[in-house]
């Protein structure tokens, strides 16, 4: 029996030639991220376990979610099927918002038509971390030079994630929020916790 739709097709070899869907961020956009408590929310990673990380480790990825919302669910909704999460999880991250201090050019893979553009579809930001790194390293290298990808969120398709090729940190003007436990995010935790249907336990 064929299984479909199956693996995710590797990068088409004429990539270069193909016209993706760009997007801006411009200066003053927020992005967000919820960090290692202690550590700095900038995290470049190249262990590749993460889904466009790169495949030989040669630069690092920065993931941030577009609001607080992605940044939670891509953070916690890790384990799909799990709605619950510890206080302890939650004081073990601190939130950090990121303002841009210039512009970065991202190719999007959340709107209409940036997938087809490319010879893609969404199997790349839900399939194999395998396909899905060769393609983050072949759009790197497009000549249309951007800074990252955008794309849905898998946890959370309505809600939008950026994967951040390595840069200079002074792209980014860092706030740090704290724990989502604090007093001053209770609002905004609730309206989380009751969007994904989440429990907090002790």
């Amino acid at each position: 029996m064929i299984d479909f739709p199956g693996e995710h097709p590797e990068p088409p070899s004429d990539l270069a030639t193909r016209d993706p869907l760009l997007v801006e961020m411009h200066v003053g956009a927020v992005l967000s991220r919820l960090h290692a408590k202690g550590k700095s929310p900038l995290f470049f990673g190249r262990t590749g376990n993460n889904r466009f990380d790169s495949p030989d480790r040669t630069y690092g990825v920065l993931y941030t979610g577009l609001d607080e919302y992605c940044a939670f669910i891509e953070t916690y909704g890790q384990t799909t099927g799990i709605r619950t999460v510890t206080e302890s999880a939650l004081d073990g991250r601190h939130l950090a918002h990121l303002e841009l201090l210039r512009p970065i050019k991202l190719i999007d893979l959340s709107n209409s038509g940036g997938l087809a553009r490319i010879g893609a579809d969404s199997r790349l930001f839900s399939g194999s971390h395998a396909v899905a790194q060769r393609w983050s390293a072949a759009l790197r290298g497009h000549p249309s030079k951007p800074d990252g990808i955008l794309y849905p969120a898998r946890h959370d398709a309505a809600r939008n994630a950026c994967a951040i090729y390595e840069c200079f940190p002074s792209v980014f003007e860092l706030y740090a929020k704290g724990s989502l436990l604090e007093h001053q995010h209770s609002a905004l935790l609730g309206a989380i916790l009751d969007t994904y249907g989440f429990a907090l336990i002790p």
